[in-house]
């Protein structure tokens, strides 16, 4: 048996490469046909014409699928270790449960409704993510301490812990340098008076995206000794 078959631990590598490579190949399409910069376009700006828009949603949907399915194992998976060990508070886990559905909510609206067609609404649906994500990265990072030394290791909590301060520390720049960008083309211009800020913004906002994919990475020894299982019944 391989090691990407043992348990659930196929959720996080899929849902890892997948979301990487919804980024990387709506980036590169974009850049190919000329509609972003070189340097760190937006990651909506990535998406925001047509074909690589439709590329976009597509990939993006199916990472917020597959983010559903790995937050709900991992909700189940300390929901067992509280059972058994009783170091962990249920109302920890489902809240971070939440916030991890709520993540890819905003992952569905994103993806969705374009960045030129409904900005408002595309808007909505980014801090959605974002907020709901860093959250969710804090609270399980939180847990991870709670269960030790049941579940992960210390140097996992550890890697969490750093991953999900990075996660925050970068989410504010993100937000506060975006506000400063008033440019509504796709390209950067370099004469703009706020081209600084609307760079920070953006390599914040690349930051923050490639800390929850890492974060799942994370879940990867957990899950290998995780199974779930449907119980059907018939009601008489």
């Amino acid at each position: 048996m391989f090691w990407f078959e043992q348990g659930l631990c196929f959720l996080p590598v899929f849902l890892v490469i997948w979301s990487s490579s919804t980024f990387i190949v709506s980036y590169l399409i974009a850049l190919f046909r000329r509609d972003v910069d070189v340097i760190f376009p937006f990651i909506s700006d990535t998406g925001a014409n047509p074909p690589e828009s439709c590329i976009f949603g597509l990939m993006t949907f199916i990472s917020a699928c597959a983010g559903t399915a790995t937050i709900y194992a991992r909700y189940k998976y300390v929901e067992k270790l509280s059972v058994d060990t009783r170091v962990v508070n249920p109302c920890l886990n489902k809240c971070g449960f939440v916030f991890g559905m709520f993540s890819c909510l905003g992952m569905c609206i994103v993806a969705t409704f374009q960045e030129t067609a409904v900005t408002v609404v595309h808007d909505i649906g980014a801090i959605v993510f974002f907020v709901s994500g860093v959250l969710y990265t804090i609270l399980q990072s939180v847990l991870s301490y709670r269960a030790y030394p049941f579940g992960s290791s210390m140097s996992v909590c550890r890697v969490r812990a750093g991953i999900a301060i990075l996660a925050s520390l970068a989410f504010f720049p993100t937000v506060i340098c975006k506000a400063f960008v008033t440019q509504t083309k796709l390209h950067r211009d370099p004469g703009d008076e706020y081209d600084f800020f609307h760079l920070a913004s953006a390599v914040c906002e690349w930051v923050v995206a490639f800390s929850f994919i890492c974060f799942f990475l994370t879940y990867i020894e957990d899950f290998k000794l995780l199974t779930l299982r449907v119980k059907t019944e018939y009601a008489e």
